[in-house]
């Protein structure tokens, strides 16, 4: 297949350690661009500083990327009445269908045929949750989904490598107020025991 014939794809991307080598492998095999699109990233300087790393990343492929609005009001909006929920549960479910719809109309309106999320490559993140929403968004949309387990075939220990050499951001908790929040409360439970 000849560059100019690679499919095109949008790719939705949360920060630089989940999709340094996903993008490194899709931009062999498609015509890419990526999109970020985070409201639920708390708070704003942690939300740029993941941002950054995505335009690095991008920056050192050539590859466009798309910058949505930040807007976390909108995110907590969507979210409301599931604080409570625990990370992996109805909250987190209800956070990836909200980006996912947008990433999905956002491939519509800009005449993608297919769209792919690096939600998949994040330690914490199932495909099994993921999948069926993101397809659900895509068929609403019109578009198609590319569905990938991106933690297989030694991606983490790739990306984990790439990002260390370029010294890109390593953040260490998903990114919502309530991630946060929990990954605080672990460390001074730590604390207190004198771990």
């Amino acid at each position: 297949m000849g560059i100019e014939d690679k499919s095109a794809l949008l790719l939705h991307v949360c920060c630089a350690p989940c999709s340094f080598a996903v993008i490194d492998e899709l931009r062999q095999s498609h015509t890419l661009t990526v999109l970020f699109y985070n409201p639920n990233i708390h708070p704003a300087r942690e939300y740029q500083r993941r941002k950054d790393g995505v335009i690095q990343v991008c920056g050192e492929w050539a590859i466009p990327m798309l910058d949505h609005d930040y807007d976390p009001q909108e995110w907590h909006d969507a979210v409301q009445g599931l604080e409570g929920e625990p990370e992996g549960g109805k909250r987190c479910a209800m956070c990836i269908g909200m980006r996912l719809s947008r990433v999905a109309q956002c491939a519509a309106d800009y005449g993608f045929p297919v769209f792919a999320t690096t939600l998949t490559s994040g330690r914490n993140k199932k495909a099994e949750l993921i999948t069926p929403i993101a397809e659900k968004a895509a068929l609403k949309a019109g578009v198609r989904y590319y569905a990938a387990d991106w933690k297989k075939k030694g991606r983490e220990e790739k990306a984990r490598k790439m990002i260390a050499e370029r010294g890109i951001y390593r953040q260490n908790y998903c990114g919502c107020v309530y991630s946060l929040n929990a990954r605080l409360a672990r460390k001074r439970d730590q604390n207190r025991r004198g771990m």
